[in-house]
């Protein structure tokens, strides 16, 4: 396999861990929050800033990199990591959130789908066996499976087609996948909300042997509590000997959540997103910088961090570069949201290392005012 896994601690309050995934592009420590790069680049940011925040892997989007600038150039220029000069680890994603989630503009069928470009209303067809086509030539460290995202709220039996489709899509995935060498390709268990589904879809996807595991389908619009019923249902039906994966998760709460049931890999656009429209995490919760009574305040985003924005620029700076219209505003305020999550992660594994998780959490939870 390209990659491995190595299981360092279990957590004595929870079902959290310490690992080790290495990969041909160095190794990652975990549980681990992932910055999203869709286009081969973190909005904003150069590859170097985003590895000086202390990012160990990022995500980039197949379905984004298919239609612009399209997979064939990435891999004339040597592949994802050398086109966009990132020298660490990355992942790639199916495509099929993203092609699902076109909802009208796409036609789901056995051998794939069809669907028109947001771009500019060409049809296109993504096959499983063409979305690992995709992933091999952009060369990602980890692959994912080309699978159906199950919506919030379906009904069992289209959660239950929903889910033996995807199933059928991963077996072939794993045949078409040819790197086995440089790239692997993990699994996404899917089954909606219903935990028969969820067991059917772990049961058979372990038995594949993929080199790792995600939890699809959860986060797409239900209520916390039922994510943390399926992610508390379906963690111990992945192997403890392989990394498990909550895709799309980003804020601090659903972090902890998922790390304290056992899942060591997270991902989300929401960080940088809310970053560009002037919202910003700190230890006391969200602050919306834009807003007026920040134009005189000369402290930092956050009295405790100690990145480049805090350390460097003043609420009142930041906030005047975004009432103007200045792309650094987006800059700071990006550099921060990152750091903040890949600094919380990294308390989070000391917190694990030390067995007081539990304990921080509730430390955190009161002051970002969750309690």
């Amino acid at each position: 396999m390209a990659i491995k896994f190595d299981l360092i601690k279990e957590s004595k309050d929870s079902k959290a861990r310490l690992g080790k995934i290495t990969t041909p592009h160095g190794e990652i420590e975990t549980p681990i929050f992932m910055p999203v790069g869709t286009r081969a680049t973190v909005k904003t940011m150069t590859p170097e800033e985003v590895k000086d925040l202390g990012a160990q892997i990022i995500l980039a989007n197949t379905y984004h990199l298919y239609l612009k600038p399209g997979h064939e150039l990435v891999k004339e220029a040597g592949g994802l990591h050398k086109f966009m000069n990132w020298d660490g680890p990355i992942l790639t994603d199916s495509g099929g959130f993203q092609v699902f989630s076109l909802g009208d503009l796409r036609k789901i069928k056995e051998e794939g789908v069809e669907f028109r470009s947001h771009i500019d209303g060409s049809k296109q067809f993504i096959s499983p066996e063409k979305s690992i086509e995709i992933q091999n030539a952009l060369g990602s460290d980890i692959m994912m499976c080309f699978d159906e995202c199950t919506p919030y709220p379906s009904t069992y039996e289209y959660a239950k087609e929903s889910m033996e489709r995807t199933t059928r899509w991963a077996q072939r995935c794993k045949e078409a996948h040819k790197n086995t060498d440089k790239q692997s390709l993990f699994g996404i268990v899917q089954g909606g909300m219903y935990k028969d589904l969820r067991e059917k879809s772990a049961k058979d996807l372990v038995a594949m042997d993929f080199p790792g595991y995600a939890i699809g389908g959860v986060s797409v619009g239900e209520p916390k509590e039922m994510m943390c019923e399926i992610l508390d249902f379906t963690t111990p039906l992945l192997p403890k000997d392989k990394p498990r994966y909550n895709m799309g998760v980003g804020t601090p709460d659903y972090l902890f959540e998922s790390v304290i049931r056992g899942i060591d890999m997270a991902d989300c656009v929401m960080p940088t997103r809310i970053a560009r429209n002037g919202t910003v995490m700190t230890s006391n919760g969200r602050l919306v910088i834009r807003n007026a009574k920040y134009a005189k305040d000369f402290g930092k985003l956050d009295p405790e961090c100690d990145c480049y924005s805090c350390k460097n620029y003043s609420r009142a700076y930041i906030r005047h570069l975004f009432n103007v219209d200045e792309i650094l505003g987006a800059r700071l305020a990006t550099i921060h949201n990152l750091y903040f999550l890949i600094k919380l992660m990294e308390n989070i594994r000391t917190a694990i290392k030390e067995d007081r998780l539990m304990e921080y959490r509730e430390e955190f939870y009161k002051k970002y005012g969750y309690n």
